[in-house]
């Protein structure tokens, strides 16, 4: 899919979004070496972490969410490195201490043979022992083949607001979740105007994932219920991977 018509809708609804930060720092915080982001869209855990002074490439395949990446880092006086690729066919020379793929990132890979090469081309760029770090929300939706507002309303400096609406629909023999959102902003004048998005997850089981991992040769991860810690329960919101290389990376 086209991540570049999503990238000021992203920025909108995300920018505020605070609950990974202090979990993806301190695991950066423990490592020593460059840290590589997977899916770093706008640089909203990029900038978090560079401000902590952890050195972090950016991975994102969205030219356009570079952009808006590069113009966070000029807006708070950073520096910030990111590069342009696909999780499943990135090439570096360079090998790291630790991946991270913070809010859904691996969510984006909608088939068993994209899973395992983007989480085996990870692997890759891993020094040996190296650990790979992610979470994925616990897949649980509100009503289908509905129009919702779920509170999203922003207010601009000229005085117009815009509303974001959407519809889901669950395709569970594939385990997709596309999300159509409609996004209304209304001028002060009361003219309209309506922007359309598309937005395409493939949601996990934790024990599918655990599988995958294994596939692609790590060790058996630690997973918890939440970015604080804590056992992954029913009530539990997002899961959390941490998982280390098994051995010298291919």
């Amino acid at each position: 899919m086209n991540y570049d018509d999503l990238a000021d809708l992203y920025d909108h609804q995300y920018d505020v979004y605070r609950d990974d930060l202090h979990f993806y720092a301190g695991v950066a915080g423990k490592t020593a070496g460059r840290v590589l982001e997977i899916g770093a869209g706008t640089g909203r855990v990029t900038a978090f972490l560079a401000r902590r002074g952890v050195e972090v490439v950016g991975l994102e395949p969205s030219g356009r969410m570079i952009e808006r990446g590069r113009e966070r880092a000029q807006r708070e006086g950073l520096t910030l490195d990111f590069m342009q690729g696909d999780m499943k066919t990135f090439q570096l020379d360079e090998r790291f201490p630790l991946i991270i793929a913070p809010f859904n990132a691996l969510m984006h890979l909608y088939t068993p043979a994209e899973q395992l090469a983007a989480i085996g081309n990870i692997r890759a760029h891993l020094q040996p022992g190296g650990q790979f770090v992610f979470d994925l929300y616990v897949p649980r939706f509100g009503r289908m083949n509905t129009v919702r507002h779920e509170g999203e309303t922003f207010h601009a400096p000229d005085g117009s607001r815009t509303d974001v609406f959407l519809v889901q629909r669950h395709d569970k023999l594939a385990q997709r979740i596309t999300t159509e959102y409609h996004a209304d902003t209304t001028a002060p004048d009361g003219t309209l105007r309506r922007r359309h998005y598309t937005l395409t997850q493939r949601y996990y089981q934790r024990y599918e994932m655990e599988w995958l991992l294994r596939c692609a040769g790590f060790e058996p991860p630690r997973v918890t219920g939440s970015l604080q810690g804590g056992p992954l329960e029913k009530a539990s919101e997002v899961m959390v991977f941490q998982a280390r290389s098994g051995g010298a990376a291919d």
